[in-house]
């Protein structure tokens, strides 16, 4: 790959707020030379998650924050286009950390160079693979099964027209609970529940959201799927029933804050986890790795019998990264968000 250009995004500053051009810096370098034990992926899709967010910022998290100057940390689908490596074989499909970047070089003596070989013949489009077969699928199954709904319980679900939790909402109602969505907009509460088959959905762009909520929950709530975080956060807690149990998978809300001085709204009604014998169960998907093929097969399986349903939205262009983050967090997206980055080569 001599003379080949890289194009990629280095963090250059910690965000507050949205993610600005001097925060990510848009960059065309060389393409290293591959040594023994390494692997050149060409990245094909790139997957656009809130949890990018986080990793930009100084906060403790999960993993540890990107480094500044460094490229930015991201999960996407590539093509193995040269390999030193056995695992990974010239033209075969991997999933993995590529990074926001034309090109990776996963060096097998790095964790975070680890990448999974894709099923051939491929069961389904590549970019499924970062949403409801890759790890946004995934995390909505281990979440409803930490949840564990019962029939006639009621189920409520955060961000619910997003790539977690439409599914989520879905595998729940297949469960026999009641399933409410809270979404951003009419359009999105109409999709959750004509298109998605959810009972009811709440717009938290509404003044009356609260009043919206507590209709759609008489009997109070049994599992709050948990995205949002902050101030439906707190109404939730409020509503919650003895023995309730949290499946808390995102606090969306306070991600753009992080780096501002007293970002995080505060919860109120925290009280009520003691009051109701509430189990929360932070979860983060993976921490599920060896459970990957399971679930991932699974879901396939409902995806066969039409009993799931989904929605990505592909953009074109790597350059268009950030702005498709920023778009998560004004709430203009719906379903899964990847950005195509390159078709697959004949190798």
């Amino acid at each position: 790959m001599k003379n080949t250009v890289n194009r990629l995004y280095r963090l250059r500053s910690r965000p507050r707020g949205p993610v600005r051009d001097r925060d990510l810096e848009w960059l065309e370098e060389p393409v290293g030379e591959l040594t023994e034990g390494q692997a050149l992926i060409r990245t094909l899709y790139l997957s656009v998650d809130p949890t990018s967010r986080v990793w930009m910022s100084s906060t403790r998290g999960y993993m540890p924050p990107v480094e500044l100057n460094a490229v930015m940390r991201g999960v996407g689908v590539g093509q193995v286009v040269q390999s030193r490596r056995d695992d990974l074989p010239t033209g075969s499909f991997v999933q993995g950390f590529t990074g926001w970047q034309d090109y990776c070089l996963a060096d097998d003596s790095r964790p975070e160079a680890s990448f999974t070989v894709l099923p051939d013949p491929l069961p389904a489009p590549l970019h499924t693979f970062l949403g409801v077969l890759g790890h946004t699928g995934i995390t909505a199954y281990i979440g409803v099964e930490i949840g564990d709904p019962k029939p006639g319980e009621t189920f409520i679900v955060s961000a619910a027209a997003g790539a977690v939790g439409s599914i989520a909402g879905q595998l729940a109602k297949q469960r026999g609970a009641r399933v409410v969505g809270i979404a951003g907009g009419a359009e999105k509460c109409r999709y959750v529940v004509e298109e998605l088959g959810f009972d009811a959905c709440v717009d938290r762009h509404a003044d009356d959201w609260r009043a919206q909520l507590d209709e759609a929950t008489p009997l109070g709530i049994d599992v709050d799927f948990e995205n949002a975080g902050g101030k439906i956060m707190d109404h939730v807690l409020g509503r919650l029933n003895v023995g309730a149990r949290i499946p808390l998978c995102g606090m969306v809300a306070d991600y753009n804050g992080y780096g501002a001085k007293g970002y995080q709204e505060t919860l109120l009604n925290l009280n009520q986890l003691l009051m109701q014998r509430v189990k929360l169960t932070g979860f983060i998907v993976s921490d599920h790795v060896d459970r990957f093929s399971e679930v991932i097969g699974r879901i396939a399986v409902a995806l066969e019998e039409g009993k799931l349903r989904y929605e990505e939205t592909v953009v074109a262009g790597l350059e268009n990264a950030r702005e498709t983050l920023n778009a998560i967090f004004s709430g203009e997206s719906r379903g899964k968000l990847v950005i195509k980055v390159a078709d697959p080569e004949e190798l």
